[in-house]
């Protein structure tokens, strides 16, 4: 497909910046942390925020017990429809729970502050920033000067932070929506066609306490699972040979994130549990990268005599993959970020994990951009001060709004 300028629509978006604006402090200001998860009433307010700006908007309140089943309280995911005829349709996924803010910041949070073209709050770039900019390109088509055909659909979702499994892949084994094509949440100077799977595994190590001046007379679980910490991290150090060719992947990763156990300081421990989280590049087979770290864990364990080993699976999200469906679009949004960013903006990937796996689970090629800079750390995702520069967001919504034109008019 050959990228268009469309004056119209730049100009129309130019002339909303400051109710876009708006709209993003909104939001913002709004809290939706997750943990704890109790977002219904956010998306209330951001369902009534859209409204008021002319996108009608669907309420699909998940069911109770799939809800508590993850960990959540409360969670209502939002679609907004647009329909131009018959045609390809195109899922635009934003979520809109965030991490909890933490220590550390210079302002309030949730405050929305402006300080030298940056807006400054929890979810401000991850992923608030993409609702903003994903509803006013949706309205920006109307000024296509285009026949356009297909349909649109905006997705606001609310357990991105805690996997996905009630927001995305929930409205898409529902029914609910049936897109052929999905950008999700990005940034604005890359396109993300690729990004890494990630497998949790929580390893409970039993022995039997004793009495410390007795040691011997118990089995030391603590004992048990150092032998198992040391294999993992001596294996760990191979995985720097199985880097991704994919750009902007990397190797795999090993990280042992939680550790608890023990009964007090003179007890042999008698239960030790960590959980580990290691992130699969997308040349990697998911099951292969768990049955290896089982057996791994398993003959480790076997080195103590009297302990039990329980291995169980917290998480397993697949990788995603280059889909050469998607190449279109992911080339229009190359050639159109590149005019309006004024640098070269090309295609690879990312070594985190989003909810693009459910789309891409599902069958619908997806690709990832959005409002944002050139990096997270940048922009201070999940730490204090996160921050959006407001140019991003307005260049981002002109990038989505004119790929969205090309696309339905073709």
């Amino acid at each position: 497909m050959t990228p268009t300028d469309r004056p119209a629509l730049r100009h129309y978006l130019a002339s909303q910046r400051a109710r876009q604006t708006e709209l993003l402090a909104a939001l913002v200001r709004d809290p939706s942390d997750n943990p704890p998860g109790d977002t219904a009433a956010h998306a209330a307010r951001t369902a009534a925020l859209l409204e008021a700006r002319g996108l009608g908007v669907e309420r699909h309140p998940v069911p109770g017990e799939l809800v508590r089943a993850q960990g959540l309280v409360s969670v209502t995911n939002l679609v907004a429809r647009r329909h131009f005829g018959a045609g390809p349709t195109v899922a635009l996924n934003a979520h809109a729970d965030v991490v909890p803010p933490g220590e550390g910041w210079s302002c309030d949070p949730y405050g929305a502050v402006v300080r030298d073209g940056w807006m400054i709050g929890r979810g401000v770039a991850v992923s608030k920033s993409d609702i903003a900019t994903y509803a006013l390109a949706m309205l920006a088509l109307d000024h296509a000067d285009a026949t356009l055909r297909g349909s649109v659909e905006l997705h606001v979702t609310y357990d991105e932070e805690s996997g996905g499994e009630v927001g995305p892949r929930w409205l898409l084994q529902s029914g609910i929506t049936r897109p052929d094509l999905a950008i999700g949440a990005g940034f604005s100077y890359g396109v993300v066609n690729a990004h890494n799977g990630c497998l949790h595994l929580e390893v409970e190590v039993r022995g039997r306490s004793a009495h410390a001046a007795k040691p011997w007379t118990g089995v030391d679980a603590l004992a048990g699972a150092t032998r198992i910490l040391t294999a993992l991290y001596a294996w760990r150090e191979n995985l720097a040979a199985r880097a991704s060719a994919i750009p902007g992947i990397g190797a795999p990763q090993l990280t042992i994130g939680l550790i608890a156990g023990g009964i007090n300081t003179n007890v042999v421990p008698d239960r030790v549990t960590f959980r580990l989280d290691r992130r699969i590049v997308p040349e990697e087979r998911a099951d292969a990268v768990e049955a290896e770290l089982r057996a791994l864990i398993t003959q480790a364990a076997g080195t103590v005599a009297g302990q039990d080993v329980q291995i169980r699976r917290i998480l397993l999200a697949e990788p995603l993959t280059p889909n050469p469906v998607a190449q279109p679009m992911t080339d229009l949004l190359c050639a159109h970020a590149s005019r309006v960013m004024g640098e070269a903006v090309s295609a690879g990937g990312v070594p985190l994990y989003t909810d693009a796996r459910h789309y891409a689970a599902a069958g619908v090629p997806i690709v990832l951009y959005g409002a944002g800079p050139h990096t997270i750390e940048e922009a201070n995702a999940h730490r204090a001060d996160e921050r959006l520069k407001l140019t991003d967001l307005y260049q981002a919504t002109e990038v989505v709004a004119l790929t969205l034109a090309d696309l339905l008019a073709a």
